[in-house]
């Protein structure tokens, strides 16, 4: 019988391990865990067919890129052997060593090997070891888990700033990580904000009004300006308009009074990477903390503002969330309110109201239930938001989206510009300490210097035209991404608002059965 050697070897390290490298213990590292498992795999004449290596990965989840490689390889029959330094490196959850360790491996022929601390499902008899260490290493997680939680929570109310990456505005301090220091440029961007949206501009105009002058949303503007990796879960790759999200976000930050709000969400638990929401008693809130971008009293406005502005429904008295715009969609009068004739008198929905004074002779009830139309304007503006445009806008707009490739081109050839600007720069320089050094003569160190002084000029030149070029192309292309955005910022939403209605509908017309003519401000047509 063929004998089953081919071995992988399967290499992990976790962020406390890196911790202990920073401190000058390397026992655990990438290049000694593979030098150990190559020695053990040659020493027994094991023929080593992959490895795999995972880097600042928690052995609690199998979501590991290079383990879920492995167990792949693994169900194609591509070796017979796992090897690593030892059980943990491999799973650090009892689940898991039950279910690859005793189950599934077992089913494809695999044996498990733990260089370290002898693990080997070959060996019936160690199976035992193999689970109390499981439980052993899960429970190292929790407890870890648990200190971490702790150190942190007082890390909060110490006023540390914790987040991975800053709050647009501000930027981490270079001396103290946890703390923040203003960034001037988005500051200003920031009061602005402020000062529009008490000027009396909704959420959405504001970021129409930055989008049109040029100003980088907070996602680009991290990455493209201060050189941050920064990732938005929530962006789209087309995403470059200001959101009405985005300028809600602002408009309700204490960081730029001065506090730190943190612990708003927390694991499910140790052993879950899901995020849940914890009550507002919950958060950790330190005030003054930092210099503030906004004084109190213009964050207090900009708070009252917004009671006013986007007060939702209370459905008991039904209201002001579609006051205004709801209409019969025969007679096209406004609606009004219904109420229970019995009872409380509790406000049920709406009605026609010529129906009301004139009766059916003139028209009918028209009528509709509150709860139910604020459901269906719901479902209807989340659905319009991944549509966001049907095939007559695309047609209408098509020649704007397909200048993408011509805006690519313009910037491509500014990037050109730029570089060969910058590098006749450095030629320039170059030819300046060769002249003081005396390795070339005056005469050809001027002839030198009219000739980079020219392509420079030439460059620059070239590069103002075709910066003209791309503000024109982007003003025309942003027509486009503006009118998809104003959509695009309400896929998720859970709730309507009064300014979120009045942001997106121009009216709502209701017909005899119920159903609703959907009007959006953004189109001429409706949705039914």
């Amino acid at each position: 019988m063929e004998q089953k050697n081919r071995a992988a070897l399967y290499l992990r390290l976790s962020k406390e391990d890196k911790d202990k490298l920073i401190q000058g213990d390397d026992s655990a590292s990438i290049r000694n865990q593979r030098l150990l498992l190559i020695d053990y795999a040659l020493k027994r004449d094991y023929e080593i067919v992959g490895i795999y290596s995972d880097d600042d990965e928690s052995g609690l989840f199998d979501t590991r890129p290079e383990f879920e490689r492995m167990l792949r390889d693994a169900q194609a029959g591509r070796f017979d052997i796992v090897i690593a330094k030892s059980q943990s490196r491999f799973s650090r959850n009892i689940e898991h060593v039950e279910k690859y360790l005793h189950h599934d491996f077992p089913n494809m022929g695999i044996r498990f090997i733990g260089v370290v601390d002898g693990a080997d499902t070959s060996d019936a008899g160690n199976k035992k070891s193999r689970q109390i260490n499981g439980l052993v290493n899960e429970w190292y997680c929790e407890d870890l888990s648990a200190n971490i939680r702790s150190a942190f929570k007082a890390k909060m109310k110490n006023g540390q700033y914790l987040g991975a990456s800053c709050p647009y505005g501000y930027v981490k301090d270079p001396k103290n990580h946890n703390h923040l220091i203003i960034d001037e440029y988005a500051a200003d961007v920031v009061r602005r904000i402020y000062r529009l949206y008490l000027q009396g501009y909704g959420k959405a105009k504001i970021g129409r009004i930055l989008t049109e002058q040029g100003i980088l949303i907070p996602t680009l503007y991290k990455r493209e300006v201060l050189g941050i990796h920064y990732h938005n879960s929530h962006e789209l790759a087309t995403t470059r308009a200001w959101s009405y999200q985005t300028i809600h976000t602002i408009l309700n930050n204490e960081v730029y009074i001065g506090n730190i709000v943190q612990n708003k969400s927390t694991n499910l638990s140790y052993k879950e990477k899901k995020h849940v929401r914890q009550p507002e008693d919950s958060w950790i809130r330190v005030t003054g903390v930092h210099e503030a971008i906004i004084d109190p009293n213009t964050f207090k406005k900009a708070q009252e503002r917004q009671k006013i502005r986007t007060k939702t429904v209370n459905t008991d008295s039904g209201t002001g969330l579609f006051s205004g715009i709801v209409f019969c969609a025969d007679c096209k009068h406004a609606m009004v309110r219904a109420y229970e004739r019995r009872g409380h008198h509790k406000f049920t929905g709406y009605c026609c109201k010529t129906y009301k004074t004139q009766g059916r002779r003139v028209c009918t009830s028209h009528a509709v239930n509150y709860e139910q139309l604020k459901k269906t304007v719901l479902s209807a503006v989340k659905s319009e938001a991944r549509r966001i445009l049907t095939p007559d806008d695309i047609r209408c707009l098509s020649k704007v989206r397909n200048t993408g490739g011509i805006t690519e081109s313009i910037q491509t050839q500014i990037c050109h510009m730029e570089k060969e600007t910058a590098r006749r720069e450095i030629y320039k320089k170059r030819t300046y300490l060769n002249y003081m050094d005396g390795i070339i003569s005056k005469e050809d160190y001027l002839s030198y210097m009219e000739e980079f002084n020219l392509d420079i000029s030439k460059y620059k030149g070239q590069l103002a035209y075709l910066q003209k070029q791309l503000m024109e192309q982007k003003k025309q292309n942003d027509k486009y991404d503006m009118w998809a955005e104003d959509f695009k910022n309400y896929i998720n939403i859970d709730e309507l608002t009064r300014g979120i209605v009045l942001e997106l509908i121009e009216k709502i017309e209701v017909n005899e059965d119920g159903s609703i003519n959907l009007f959006y401000k953004f189109r001429n047509s409706c949705t039914d």
